[in-house]
């Protein structure tokens, strides 16, 4: 016995998954975006499932899709090789007209990275465009590591002795990268 009538038609805004509408339409429950940044988070999100870069996750959080964590393991045969690195991207309702926020939550010294987290990037800032998604940000991220500008410094310690004392750079890189082995 069917207790409840047909609901075709009938929408909801989910309190589990705020900003998503589901709607039941001929017997079925679709979800719904509302926005279009949040349709093309979704895509971002559909792309990084079915075809992963090679060294990055990522993925939304379970109650909001406007903010992700990723992961970033080091590049194989570079100083970063067998790091585990964790960041948080916050995008707005102007996504991908503006870029999301970025910051690494796992300790880094590198040129580009600020010490809270924030990174140095040109497609983070001026070069932004609504081409580039969440793989190509955290491939970027990724490339980044193992090539810094030390030019344009957000550690102003780790840009100098990238250039002027690389061994010392590549001891300081490999102590961090065995912090994220331990990091949560």
């Amino acid at each position: 016995m069917n207790l409840l009538p047909p609901l075709s038609g009938f929408d909801f805004v989910s309190e589990k998954f705020p900003g998503f509408n589901l709607v039941m339409d001929t017997g079925l429950w679709l979800v719904s975006m509302s926005t279009p940044a949040r349709k093309r988070l979704m895509r971002d999100f559909k792309r990084v499932q079915q075809d992963p870069p090679a060294g990055i996750s990522g993925a939304p959080h379970e109650n909001n899709i406007m903010l992700w964590n990723a992961v970033i393991f080091g590049p194989d045969d570079t100083p970063w090789d067998g790091g585990t690195f964790k960041l948080t991207l916050q995008f707005t309702e102007e996504y991908p007209n503006k870029p999301p926020v970025v910051r690494f939550v796992s300790q880094m010294f590198h040129p580009n990275i600020y010490a809270d987290g924030s990174i140095c990037l040109d497609i983070l800032q001026n070069q932004w465009s609504p081409i580039y998604d969440v793989a190509a940000i955290l491939t970027s991220i990724q490339s980044l590591l193992c090539d810094p500008n030390p030019n344009s410094p957000a550690n102003s310690e780790a840009a100098r002795m990238f250039s002027e004392n690389k061994r010392e750079y590549n001891r300081r890189v490999r102590d961090i990268v065995e912090q994220s082995w331990s990091a949560d």
